[in-house]
């Protein structure tokens, strides 16, 4: 089986390659079955690295051209023109301008983020939790396609799966967080279950940076991680269910040779 994967209609170009995968068409069993693709979970090294070659080979890459990041929920973006030659950096965002390098994003209920401006030649993906949204990695990860030539208002800009506003509980201390740094974040707050909880609309969250920054063209998959484990990879999901640990999803991109 090979594994599928989700597309946007607004990365479609010539050239221009993407999927935001589930967990389907991999090797890995248990917790990770099967397309777990995360190198930092307990997992099979071996199947991890089948799983990464399979994802690979349906974006038409060679496996170490699939490149992602050892992400630390930052707003640190990284430029890259070809394969980690030692250890991946640790940072939260990848752009490049090199063909048939594919930049892929980690994930198991934050955000993953997929960006291109076909004209410019230009591409990155950006992880983002709560943490690295509210510190600007999606702002950053515009600034960094700015620097290689994009033109903010030609990024195109998609969101795949991830957890979503009436799956996302949080305590106070985010709203606080989120409004000491911008007033007008508590939109993005509901009501929660308790007085002492709130409901996060961390997608909306990020799609409002974005279109702050300057992109006018964004997509969002509306897919949630939590609502479907057996389709995702799920962090709360695996915590709920009381195991030792979680697979992670691949966004990816790359423009073909």
């Amino acid at each position: 089986m090979t594994p599928p994967f989700l597309t946007s209609p607004l990365l479609t170009a010539p050239n221009l390659v993407h999927g935001f995968f589930s967990r389907a068409g991999g090797v890995s069993t248990g917790v990770y079955t099967s397309l777990n693709v995360g190198v930092g979970s307990n997992d099979r090294p071996d199947d991890v690295k089948e799983n990464r070659r399979r994802c690979a080979e349906k974006l038409g890459c060679a496996p170490d051209r699939l490149v992602t990041n050892y992400q630390v929920h930052s707003s640190d973006i990284v430029t890259v023109d070809a394969p980690w030659r030692g250890a991946p950096a640790k940072a939260d965002g990848l752009v490049t301008k090199a063909r048939g390098l594919a930049l892929g994003v980690l994930a198991a209920d934050c955000m993953a983020w997929l960006f291109a401006d076909p004209e410019a030649g230009v591409i990155a993906a950006a992880h983002a939790g709560w943490r690295g949204a509210l510190a600007g990695v999606l702002e950053n990860t515009v600034a960094a396609m700015e620097s290689l030539g994009a033109n903010r208002s030609d990024i195109r800009a998609t969101l795949g799966p991830c957890l979503r506003q009436s799956n996302f509980e949080v305590g106070l201390d985010l709203v606080e967080a989120f409004t000491e740094k911008f007033n007008d974040a508590e939109r993005f707050f509901a009501p929660g279950k308790s007085a002492e909880k709130r409901q996060l609309d961390l997608a909306g969250f990020g799609a409002w940076r974005l279109r702050q920054s300057g992109v006018q063209h964004i997509d969002d998959l509306r897919l949630c991680t939590l609502a479907a484990p057996e389709t995702y990879f799920s962090y709360r999901a695996s915590k709920q269910r009381a195991e030792t640990d979680y697979g992670r999803n691949l966004s990816a991109i790359a423009f073909s040779d």
